[in-house]
């Protein structure tokens, strides 16, 4: 079953191209003189002929799996050499576990500088009388087209004389495709086609999809390479890169959801990835179309906040920027209701409301039209973090009134409103007297529930679920988030200019996620080169252009 393995071999590839890049890029050092060093290539994706510009989501990589382990090699210093590539080749025997192959003497020898994985539709023979059938497409790039034949030739052979399927041989205007036919009749999601056009070699899920692909190159008006919005997305995003990533997001979430069609057909929602490298890690640019809403062209910030003063430097999370309340009202109005994204902020915002029985949305972000910070914090006795609010108050903004109206909900649920002294401070604190039984015993004890404590300090309003929150919170100006070493290495890829920032540091979030989210284990499985290297995850937006919404990822990676 030599071509079932190459196949899943190049397809895990393609999925995986951060994992291919990130094993070992904390050893990079920033005066290598290789082409790579530059970001990646200057190119897009050729493949994108053969693929329609309705598919669901297309992903390319654009060099190959050796350029990054000469790369690391060459860049590593000496003595990390050995570790460098010991990583990069744990890549490579991961993706070929189970599937007989050799690397080096099969699939090297023809490999070239791009394979492109794509779904390219919900259900490629239309009949929802037979289910929902996505089309697959795959397309590697051959250096040497003939050397590509005589493998592709050779394992079509073996598979025939192991009497696994029937081969038949079509001649589509003017392309020759390969064809096997499954002894049962079932939804096949192996890639059973396959042809040589020009020098890409293309495999597919069903001998319709090939057909599909030969029509796309033929007519312009159907691929996405030649797709107005791919192309204007990509003008955002300019190169380098090792790889990008297309996604239609209707079509994303209807796949997802194996539906044959999306829920809002007429939606024009898409987001295009571009993957570069930096000396430290790896930086994701990003461009989002069909974003409805009052969006501003230029960024807000040309520097942080002043509100991430207040944020510890030993923060989990941090999320900071100015006019929560637009921000608030953009995500809102411009995400479909229906769509995975509104729901999953959805669920989070009901989270902090339910406690307290009140509307964000209503009672925090509507006066919140400064700047902002918002952070998670460890904790000494409890497994949850903590939170750390921090708001400026604008005139006009009516914030007093507003935090007046958030104690006497608290009220309304039963907590006491009193205030207690604080390192220097006065703060506001809802507190509850409860009972609890210590280890079982009969003898109840009597404790103080706090669910939240407000502060006023300068310009700023602070709010924190603990006193020992606040206490850190109050404490910060001493060492805070925004002078640390790691967030200055978190934040040195990025735009100066942008809207703010999403701050992960992932040695700390990585355990408290896998316990709320256990399929995480399963993503974390499948690019364990790049979190076993990952220090921290930053995001920010930098406004947009012709409507198009721009935003940058960067993907800190160093030893643990």
């Amino acid at each position: 079953m030599k071509l079932r393995s190459l196949l899943s071999f190049l397809a895990i590839t393609a999925t995986l191209l951060l994992a291919i890049a990130g094993g070992s890029l904390y050893w990079i050092l920033s005066q290598s003189p290789l082409p790579l060093l530059q970001g990646g290539v200057n190119r897009e994706p050729a493949a994108a002929v053969f693929v329609n510009k309705q598919a669901p989501i297309m992903l390319s990589l654009l060099v190959k799996p050796e350029q990054l382990e000469g790369f690391a090699q060459f860049s590593a210093a000496p003595g990390n050499r050995r570790r460098s590539r010991k990583e990069l080749k744990d890549v490579e025997k991961s993706l070929l576990a189970n599937t007989g192959l050799n690397y080096d003497a099969e699939i090297r020898p023809w490999l070239g500088n791009e394979i492109t994985l794509a779904v390219t539709s919900l259900d490629y023979d239309r009949n929802r009388n037979n289910g929902t059938k996505p089309g697959y497409l795959l397309a590697v790039q051959a250096k040497d087209k003939e050397l590509a034949k005589e493998y592709l030739q050779l394992s079509y052979s073996e598979e025939a004389i192991a009497g696994s399927s029937d081969l038949i041989l079509e001649d589509y205007k003017g392309v020759k495709l390969l064809f096997k036919r499954p002894r049962r009749a079932v939804v096949n999601t192996n890639f059973l086609a396959s042809a040589v056009v020009s020098d890409f070699v293309l495999f597919a899920n069903d001998i319709t999809v090939l057909r599909e692909a030969i029509n796309n190159i033929q007519v312009s008006d159907l691929n996405l390479k030649f797709a107005q919005s791919y192309q204007d997305a990509l003008k955002t995003i300019p190169a380098p890169r090792i790889g990008l990533a297309y996604a239609n997001l209707p079509a994303l979430s209807a796949w997802i959801a194996n539906s044959a069609a999306p829920e809002t057909p007429e939606a024009k929602q898409s987001l295009t990835i571009s993957l570069s490298l930096e000396s430290r890690g790896l930086v994701a640019k990003t461009g989002l179309i069909g974003v409805s809403g009052e969006m501003p062209d230029r960024p807000a910030l040309a520097e942080p906040v002043g509100a991430l003063a207040y944020v510890p430097s030993d923060s989990i999370f941090s999320a900071a920027g100015t006019d929560l309340q637009q921000f608030s009202t953009q995500i809102e109005s411009g995400l479909d209701a229906g769509s995975p994204l509104q729901q999953l902020l959805k669920r989070g915002i009901s989270s902090l409301e339910e406690p307290l029985g009140i509307d964000l949305t209503e009672t925090v972000f509507s006066w919140v039209q400064g700047e902002y910070s918002i952070a998670a914090v460890p904790t000494l006795k409890k497994t949850d973090p903590d939170w750390i609010f921090v708001a400026e108050k604008i005139p006009g903004a009516e914030s007093e009134a507003a935090i007046a109206y958030l104690d006497e909900v608290a009220k309304a649920q039963g907590y006491n409103v009193e205030t207690l002294p604080l390192l220097n401070s006065s703060v506001t604190a809802w507190t509850k007297l409860t009972t609890t039984s210590a280890n079982n015993q009969s003898l109840a004890q009597l404790e103080t529930l706090v669910r939240g404590v407000h502060l006023n300090v300068e310009k700023y309003t602070l709010f924190a679920t603990s006193v020992e929150a606040m206490s850190k919170g109050i404490s910060a100006a001493r060492e805070p988030l925004i002078d640390s070493e790691k967030f200055q290495q978190a934040i040195a890829a990025l735009p100066k200019q942008n809207d703010g920032y999403f701050y992960l540091d992932w040695n700390q979030a990585e355990p408290l996620i896998e316990q709320k989210v256990p399929a995480i284990r399963v993503v974390e499985f499948a690019i364990k080169p790049i979190l076993d290297n990952l220090r921290s995850l930053t995001l920010s937006s930098q406004g947009s252009i012709s409507g198009i919404e721009r935003s940058t990822a960067y993907f800190n990676l160093g030893s643990r």
